[in-house]
């Protein structure tokens, strides 16, 4: 965090294929080692298997398995007299959606034995259909935020 002034937010360019800004940013994340090329291979052959399964456009598998897998609220630890409570917030929306991604790609890349074109496209449809690990992973993160919706007046 900067000491003068504020920190502008950087548009991502759209991807080259379907113009789409939160695609580019999700082969952004996947790429690991500064090669680009490569996580665009393992993203669109990944979606294209997925949307070959399901029978509807790739870039529609995209949308919806993002949409399933972004939380709409999270916890927050807030210090009160000496007791931590995990507070529900609401979460931003790029918020959301960089946790979206996140997820995706950790429960893609944790299945281990198939190549990665393979898990990603798994990972994927298992999203778009509102199932597997990313989704759970969404579903715990509200499950918590239930539980602990006593302590939302400590909201900030």
């Amino acid at each position: 965090m900067p000491r003068k002034g504020h920190v502008k937010k950087r548009i991502t360019p759209p991807d080259s294929v379907y113009a789409n800004p939160a695609i580019s940013k999700f082969i952004n994340c996947l790429m690991l080692s500064g090669k680009k090329s490569t996580a665009e291979r393992i993203f669109y052959g990944a979606l294209d298997l997925a949307g070959g399964r399901l029978n509807i456009e790739p870039a529609e598998v995209f949308e919806k398995a993002m949409s399933n897998v972004r939380p709409l609220v999270e916890v927050r630890p807030r210090r009160v007299g000496g007791a931590t409570y995990q507070v529900p917030v609401e979460v931003k929306p790029e918020r959301a959606q960089a946790l979206a991604i996140r997820w995706i790609i950790n429960f893609s890349r944790s299945r281990k034995g198939i190549p990665m074109v393979e898990r990603l496209a798994r990972e994927l449809t298992d999203a778009c259909k509102g199932e597997g690990g990313s989704v759970k992973k969404r579903e715990d993160t509200h499950r918590m935020a239930e539980a602990n919706r006593a302590f939302a007046h400590y909201r900030w």
